[in-house]
């Protein structure tokens, strides 16, 4: 069981409104892309919430920090798969940010058994809002006009960069850490 209190329960939804974007993208449900673009959006605005109440609130959990950045990453490649199947987006996009994301995830796992915390940067944050616009202006908005087609790219670029930029900064942490043990 999980401490209950509110950040951790708005991860949990989040985790539960996942399966529920796949079917209004998936399934041939009226209005589905109005569906799945609520979901997503509503989906998107917990991480939000959670992170901001956790914080001023001071119920930072285990249990959210394992399973906030979990549910943020089945959220968005859980679309990215949906729109690549649906041929609305480039499966190479969906790849790119995909192998980010577990890259990122699994540099966390092993700095975690090393003892090192690296927290969300503010190049993560904007990384995560443009993946954010960027899958939702996918479901949202058919034809894939200029404006989306740009959207798209600098979310890769800027998920690349993002990538870079934890993977040396960790680095850089992991470099310091060990001094002071050996010092």
């Amino acid at each position: 069981m999980f401490p209950a209190n509110l950040p951790n329960l708005l991860t949990v939804l989040r985790i539960m409104l996942v399966p529920v974007l796949v079917v209004a993208l998936l399934g041939n449900t009226p209005a589905g892309d109005v569906l799945a673009a609520v979901v997503f959006a509503l989906a998107s605005l917990t991480d939000f919430i959670d992170g901001y109440l956790a914080r001023t609130r001071d119920s930072i959990t285990t249990f959210g920090k394992l399973m906030d950045p979990l549910a943020d990453k089945l959220l968005i490649v859980a679309a990215l798969i949906s729109l690549v199947s649906l041929h609305r987006l480039a499966a190479w996009v969906a790849m790119v940010i995909i192998t980010r994301e577990l890259a990122v995830t699994v540099l966390r796992l092993g700095a975690t058994q090393a003892g090192v915390v690296m927290s969300a940067s503010a190049f993560g944050k904007v990384k995560t809002c443009l993946q954010i616009a960027a899958v939702l202006a996918v479901i949202a908005v058919h034809g894939q006009p200029a404006w989306v087609s740009a959207l798209l790219y600098a979310t890769v670029v800027v998920t690349v960069l993002s990538g870079l930029d934890y993977f040396f900064g960790l680095r850089r942490r992991m470099q310091a850490r060990a001094r002071t043990v050996r010092g």
